[in-house]
């Protein structure tokens, strides 16, 4: 898992419950690099998902509450590090078409070893989209908050159905409907 995740989460953490509850956080995790990450470097995904269980116990939030938390927080940062992906689009559909073939073809030439999920769609009409997720990390609720500030983003009223595919949640299709 590339290191801006991890340093984005550790921001999002500090900004909703400050230092010292990171600094506690990375304290009672055994991670893999005793909690030193670079935004650049790779990590084991083991890595979050042991911080993000422990800020679940610690905090009483849902995991899958976390995760769409940090998917919003994670698109507000690609938003402003990564705007020229964003400015040649009016409409959120356009935008997240190029998510797999474009997107994900530019981290990839940047960080060959990234290990993205994958997307699939199906417009139906102007105002519904089809996107099946594929992940063996099973972060759907990262990509549902990711999803939703997106469609924010763009202004759109909007609704969001999410269906398990897989029983695991490695396959997870998103039902989107602009209102």
């Amino acid at each position: 898992m590339k290191g801006i995740v991890f340093t984005e989460f550790f921001e999002m953490v500090e900004e909703a419950h400050g230092y010292e509850t990171v600094d506690k956080l990375i304290a009672s995790c055994n991670l893999s690099t005793d909690g030193i990450y670079t935004s650049v470097g790779t990590y084991p995904s083991s890595d979050m998902f042991e911080l993000v269980q422990k800020l679940s116990d610690q905090s009483s939030t849902s995991i899958p509450d976390l995760l769409f938390a940090f998917g919003g927080h994670l698109f507000h940062t690609f938003t402003q590090k990564y705007q020229s992906f964003f400015q040649d689009h009016t409409h959120a559909f356009d935008f997240l078409v190029t998510l797999h073939d474009h997107i994900h073809v530019e981290v990839k030439k940047l960080y060959p070893d990234a290990e993205l999920p994958s997307f699939a769609y199906q417009r139906t009409d102007n105002h519904s989209m089809e996107m099946t997720y594929s992940s063996e990390r099973k972060m759907s609720d990262l990509a549902h908050g990711l999803l939703h500030h997106c469609l924010g983003y763009y202004d759109h009223r909007f609704s969001i159905e999410k269906e398990n595919i897989v029983e695991d949640g490695s396959v997870v299709l998103f039902k989107i409907s602009i209102v």
